[in-house]
C-alpha cells in the first residue's frame, strides 16, 4: 500500500512486529533460555523483561513503539479523511471518541466488568495510549508544521523534567527520583482513584501522560516523512535515520541528569525510545515500501491489523493453556515450554487470520 491510501504496509507490519513479542515471541525466547545454558540466550531473555526502575531493556520499547506508530499513522489518516471531506471539527470529535473508548477498554482489561470498584485499577496501557494519542491528534489539528509540533514536544519534555526536578513532594522534597518519592507517584496516590499497580505508584499514571504525548507527536514527525511524495524512498529512509540519530544523542545526553526510566516515562526515555522507533520505521519502510519485499509482511500485517483485539482477548482467554491441551500436554506427556508458547502464538495468529480474512477489525 502507499501513503495515498491512508495506510502503509510498513506501519502495519511494524505494529504487528511490536505485538508479536507480547503475544508469544518473548515467552518463546524465555523458554529456550531457561532450557539451555547458553549465555547469548540468557542475554536475549533479559531483554524480554522490564527494567525495574532506572535503565533500559528492549522490552521497555514495546509500549512507546506502539504509541509512536499510532502517531505516525495520524498524518496519513487525517490527510485521507480530509480528502473525503472531513472537517477539522469532525476529526477532533473522532479523536475524542477514540481516546475515551480506549480508556474504557483499558478499564475493561483491568476488570471493570467485575464491578469491584474499590480495587479496580484505573490507569492502563490502553488508557495512556488513548489519552496521549487524542491529545497528539488535537495538537496536529492545531498546527500546520513539523516545527510547531517539535515545539510542543520540547515544551512537554522540558516542563515534565523541570516539574520532577523542582516541585517539592510532601515528605520527600524536590528532585527525588526514587520509587514512590517522585511527583508523579505522589499525584497518583492523591488523585488517581482505585488501586495503583505498584501500591505506592503506577507506571501508567496521570502526570507521565504528558511525555507520552511527546512520543505520539514524534511519531507524527515520522508520519510526515513517510507521506512526503517529493523525496525518493531512499531519501525518506535517510531522513528517518537522521531523526533516529538525533533522538538517540539527545536522549543519551539528557539521561546523564534525568535517567532512562519507563515507569516515569522520563524525557530522556521518550527521546531514546523515539530513536529506536525512527530507526525501526526507517528499516520497515525500506524493506516493505521501497524494496517491496513480500516475505513476512502478511504474517505481521495480520497481527497488526487487530492489535488491540488480541491484546484485550489475552486478558480473558488462556491461549497457552489451550495450546497445551490441544498438543496433549495435560496428560502424561511433558511438553517443552517453548513448544507450548509457540502453540499459543500459533493459536493467536490463527484467530487473527480468521478475523483478517473475514474483514473483521476492532475500529476505535
Amino acid at each position: 500500500m502507499n501513503a495515498a491510501s491512508g495506510r502503509l504496509r510498513s506501519l502495519d507490519a511494524l505494529r504487528g512486529f511490536d505485538m508479536l513479542w507480547i503475544i508469544g515471541g518473548g515467552a518463546i525466547v524465555g523458554a529456550w533460555a531457561d532450557a539451555n545454558d547458553w549465555a547469548w540466550l540468557d542475554a536475549a531473555k533479559a531483554q524480554t523483561e522490564h527494567v525495574e526502575w532506572h535503565g533500559f531493556h528492549l522490552w521497555d520499547l514495546i509500549f512507546p513503539l506502539f504509541l509512536f506508530v499510532a502517531g505516525a499513522s495520524l498524518p496519513l489518516s487525517f490527510a485521507k479523511r480530509r480528502e473525503l471531506g472531513a472537517s477539522d471539527r469532525t476529526l477532533a470529535l473522532h479523536a475524542l471518541r477514540r481516546g475515551l473508548v480506549l480508556v474504557l477498554l483499558g478499564l475493561v482489561y483491568n476488570g471493570l466488568l467485575k464491578f469491584d470498584f474499590a480495587t479496580l485499577r484505573c490507569a492502563s496501557v490502553l488508557g495512556r495510549i488513548g489519552l496521549a494519542w487524542m491529545c497528539a491528534a488535537w495538537i496536529v489539528l492545531g498546527t500546520r508544521t513539523v516545527r510547531a509540533r517539535l515545539a510542543w514536544v520540547g515544551a512537554l519534555l522540558i516542563g515534565y523534567w523541570l516539574a520532577l526536578k523542582l516541585v517539592p513532594v510532601p515528605g520527600f522534597g524536590a528532585g527525588n527520583l526514587e520509587p514512590g518519592a517522585t511527583l508523579t507517584d505522589w499525584l497518583d496516590r492523591e488523585f488517581l482513584p482505585g488501586r495503583l499497580h505498584r501500591e505506592v505508584r503506577d507506571p501508567e499514571g496521570l502526570l507521565a501522560t504528558l511525555p507520552a504525548i511527546g512520543t505520539a507527536l514524534l511519531g507524527t514527525v515520522a508520519g510526515e516523512e513517510l507521506r512526503d511524495g517529493v523525496r525518493s524512498g531512499t531519501a525518506r529512509v535517510g531522513r528517518l535515520a537522521l531523526w533516529a540519530v538525533a533522538c538517540f544523542a539527545l536522549g543519551w545526553l539528557w539521561s546523564l541528569d534525568f535517567p532512562l526510566n519507563k515507569n516515569l516515562w522520563t524525557s530522556s526515555f521518550t527521546l531514546w525510545c523515539a530513536g529506536w522507533s525512527f530507526a525501526l520505521v526507517a528499516g520497515f519502510h525500506l524493506v516493505f515500501d521501497v524494496w517491496r519485499v513480500e516475505r513476512g509482511a502478511f504474517f505481521l500485517e495480520v497481527i497488526g491489523a487487530n492489535a488491540i483485539t488480541i491484546y484485550l482477548l489475552q486478558a480473558f482467554v488462556d491461549f497457552d493453556a489451550l495450546a497445551s491441551l490441544l498438543l496433549g500436554g495435560r496428560g502424561a506427556l511433558k511438553l517443552h515450554p517453548a513448544l507450548v508458547a509457540s502453540g499459543g502464538l500459533a493459536l493467536r495468529w490463527l484467530l487473527l487470520w480468521l478475523l483478517y480474512r473475514a474483514r473483521i477489525f476492532l475500529r476505535v
